[in-house]
């Protein structure tokens, strides 16, 4: 449905992120992938979904030549936990650190998407919020050990071993969990018909 839409568009996913990536895929619409690299550094007064706002915006800023038809989208993932940016984490010893701190506590999951076309420029975010029950530091352990955490805002991902066995609380968007709020994306790309 959204291809026939769009299909005088070209959409322009500006991520690395697998799991991204295969929500455009599983929406069924014709996008490229063009991937530029930034220093995803941040002001220290951001707060929450300021900062996530500011590092879309920031990804889709390097873009400055697009074509007439060019929808780009760009986004960022943080885990905000007690007044703090958890993005994703520097080491072994990092992720470990972060995922005890989650540990019997409730975090948000914010995610910003922004849009950049010729004419604007437009950021959205979601807000999911995520409880977890304790975790043994064996489970921890055991989850860092077989599980690719390095990539993932707060050092886990929901739809993975930790997520199945410590998440006993979830407030509004899986999807935002996983990436991206595909629900709210599918309707801002129905703005670009």
């Amino acid at each position: 449905m959204l291809r026939e839409k769009l299909q005088h568009k070209n959409i322009i996913l500006a991520s690395g992120s697998p799991r991204r990536q295969q929500y455009f895929k599983e929406l069924d619409i014709d996008f490229t992938i063009q991937l530029k690299e930034i220093e995803e550094v941040f002001p220290n007064h951001l707060k929450a979904e300021e900062i996530t706002n500011f590092l879309a915006e920031l990804k889709a800023a390097v873009f400055t030549n697009l074509n007439e038809n060019d929808v780009l989208i760009t986004s960022d993932t943080i885990v905000w936990h007690e007044g703090k940016a958890l993005g994703k984490p520097k080491d072994y010893q990092d992720a470990f650190e972060m995922l005890q701190s989650l540990s019997a506590k409730t975090h948000e999951v914010i995610t910003s998407v922004c849009f950049k076309t010729n004419a604007k420029t437009e950021t959205i975010f979601e807000i999911t919020k995520v409880t977890f029950k304790k975790i043994s530091d064996e489970a921890i352990a055991y989850y860092l050990d077989n599980y690719k955490q390095f990539d993932k805002a707060g050092s886990y991902g929901i739809q993975e071993w930790i997520g199945l066995i410590a998440i006993s609380k979830i407030e509004g968007s899986y999807a935002n969990v996983v990436g991206m709020p595909v629900d709210k994306v599918y309707d801002k790309l129905l703005e670009y018909v």
